[in-house]
């Protein structure tokens, strides 16, 4: 039988090499010309805990995680009962283990998955002491029908071509030879030629890439799971292209850097996740007030406080939205897709810059730590400005009331161009007072800005002319897309919106958008429903409007969405 995707998990506890097998499997599977994704599970210790590592492969790029594993090789038995939950077994899976690690567990045995005996550590030993991670990998291989040749041009990558690889080959080699008397796996369609130019990237390197096509020059922060190789991927890049990265010393250091940064005419950003984006909040209100463009990335994760660092969740949304003091109007913008985390962020540079205003990005785990062979895009033309006077005298004023409410930025140092920028409220030269005349038109002034801008269509993607419509934002729109092609099984069909620009609120907009819906589902992964009742609150959602909310850290499937229809259509 031939499949839309092949899912392949190998799990085991940290520091076995699980990632190594799924990123060498994916990048061997783009040589091969499949498309993939890879996406990563672990718990929250540093070495020694559980981890998994999935790779879906297609002839089509993948949006979403697959609803059943078809191939689970399983190093050890240590921690599975930790990835029940996520790994989806059934009557059509292949599980292959080692018998030395004990017996199956019983919540596999029951899952109707086909079991096979394979002596990992054994194999490991004969093939001249290679690591059993290796012996995997050639199994995984050889079932998923990658080359060996793949396979090894992906590993010299890998090691540099050094004694690693060379007994990680051989450990590849007994893996395809014990593999080859398995029955093969039900594969996808193989993949056509393609003249279009793919890429190996995750969400958070493509969110980093995006800033700097923004312009930015300046980075800091502070390592947070899942958000760390944002910044270690920009430590490396600014360089190159004449910026600057700090390592700062907390949360608190790193947005006040930036903000220092910015005042100083470089665009800048700082990536955290929801405990960092907690600590951050009273200086982005210092940024809303002086009118300072600054980026924050918040890669999300479970919570609340510490809660599970390793994996996704969307219950950022209310902090993000609502969490700074008084009125504070500022940015808040989601990418849809691990592409779409390059263009999304590029674009937040760039409304933050012409804004002059900050804008929270929120990616999560699920995009940011997910890696995809795909399609590159093309390079956006959007231009970063920031309105800077060519110069400046006696009158100028840095709050001044404009049309668009947007007033000049002096640069340090420019003749005649200080000014004073705080927290406190100010009247239009920028000193401080408490009149309220001046209040009022200051928080005008800052509301205005951001409420009569024309943000274009890149705010939100509308797929489908149904009647019921599907509203999510970020992780969640991939599973939707996947649904979407399956729309004929529903009455009037399907119509999918997938908002970018969460803040401030589109009403114009999503009214066409929502032009001939009869019923709304929207879907999230947050357990209060923050995403349906912030859309409540904003927008007129006459027709019947439900929501299908639920926490993570296991991702929603556009099989679950499916049912929520079915038995909406029932009820």
């Amino acid at each position: 039988m031939i499949q839309e995707r092949l899912s392949i998990t190998v799990a085991g506890s940290g520091g076995a090499g699980v990632v190594t097998v799924g990123n060498i499997l994916l990048e061997a599977a783009g040589l091969t010309g499949w498309f993939a994704r890879l996406s990563r599970s672990s718990g929250p210790q540093i070495r020694g805990g559980e981890i998994a590592a999935t790779v879906c492969l297609s002839s089509r790029p993948i949006r979403s995680e697959a609803a059943h594993c078809d191939l689970l090789l399983a190093l050890d038995w240590k921690n599975i009962s930790r990835f029940a939950d996520e790994m989806v077994l059934n009557r059509h899976s292949m599980v292959i283990s080692d018998p030395a690690q004990g017996e199956v567990p019983e919540r596999i045995r029951d899952s109707g998955a086909h079991y096979l005996a394979m002596p990992f550590k054994e194999l490991a030993a004969q093939a001249g002491g290679t690591r059993t991670n290796m012996i995997a990998l050639g199994v995984a291989a050889q079932l998923a029908g990658l080359s060996r040749e793949s396979v090894e041009r992906t590993l010299e990558k890998t090691f540099h071509g050094d004694r690693r690889f060379v007994t990680g080959m051989a450990g590849v080699d007994a893996g395809i030879a014990a593999a080859l008397p398995v029955p093969s796996l039900d594969l996808p369609s193989a993949p056509t030629p393609s003249q279009a130019e793919r890429w190996s990237i995750t969400g958070n390197q493509a969110a980093a890439l995006g800033a700097l096509r923004g312009g930015v020059r300046f980075a800091a922060g502070y390592p947070i799971t899942p958000a760390t190789e944002v910044l270690e991927w920009l430590a490396l890049a600014l360089p190159k292209l004449g910026g600057v990265f700090m390592q700062a010393e907390d949360e608190l250091a790193a947005v006040n850097q930036i903000i220092g940064a910015s005042f100083g005419g470089v665009p800048a950003i700082t990536a955290t996740s929801g405990p960092g984006l907690a600590l951050m909040m009273e200086s982005i209100g210092l940024a809303v007030a002086a009118e300072v463009p600054i980026v924050v990335i918040d890669v999300m994760r479970g919570g609340p406080a510490t809660g599970i660092p390793t994996k996704s969740e969307q219950s950022d949304l209310n902090i993000a939205l609502h969490g700074l003091p008084g009125d504070a109007p500022h940015l808040v913008i989601a990418p849809t897709s691990v592409n779409d985390c390059l263009d999304t962020t590029h674009w937040a540079v760039t409304l933050s810059e012409w804004l002059q205003a900050p804008a929270i990005v929120l990616s999560n785990q699920a995009l940011g730590q997910t890696r995809v062979i795909d399609s590159k895009p093309a390079p956006r033309e959007w231009a970063t400005e920031r309105k800077i006077p060519d110069q400046a005298d006696d009158t100028y004023q840095r709050y001044q009331l404009t049309a668009d409410s947007v007033s000049p930025m002096t640069l340090p140092g420019m003749p005649g161009g200080q000014y004073t920028a705080e927290g406190l409220e100010h009247d239009e030269s920028g000193i401080p007072s408490v009149a309220a005349g001046n209040h009022l038109h200051q928080l005008d002034k800052r509301c205005n800005k951001l409420a009569d801008f024309d943000y274009g269509d890149y705010w939100a993607d509308v797929e489908g002319a149904g009647s019921t419509a599907i509203i999510t934002w970020g992780a969640t729109v991939g599973a939707a897309r996947d649904l979407l092609a399956r729309s004929p099984e529903f009455d009037g069909g399907l119509r999918l919106i997938a908002l970018r620009l969460l803040a401030p609120e589109q009403p114009g907009p999503m009214a066409k958008m929502l032009h001939g819906v009869k019923r709304i589902l929207i879907v999230e992964q947050s357990h209060g429903g923050q995403f349906y009742r912030y859309l409540k609150s904003c927008y007129d959602l006459s027709v019947p409007t439900r929501s299908f909310c639920r926490p993570g850290p296991v991702p929603i499937l556009a099989v679950e969405i499916a049912t929520w229809l079915q038995q909406w259509d029932s009820s």
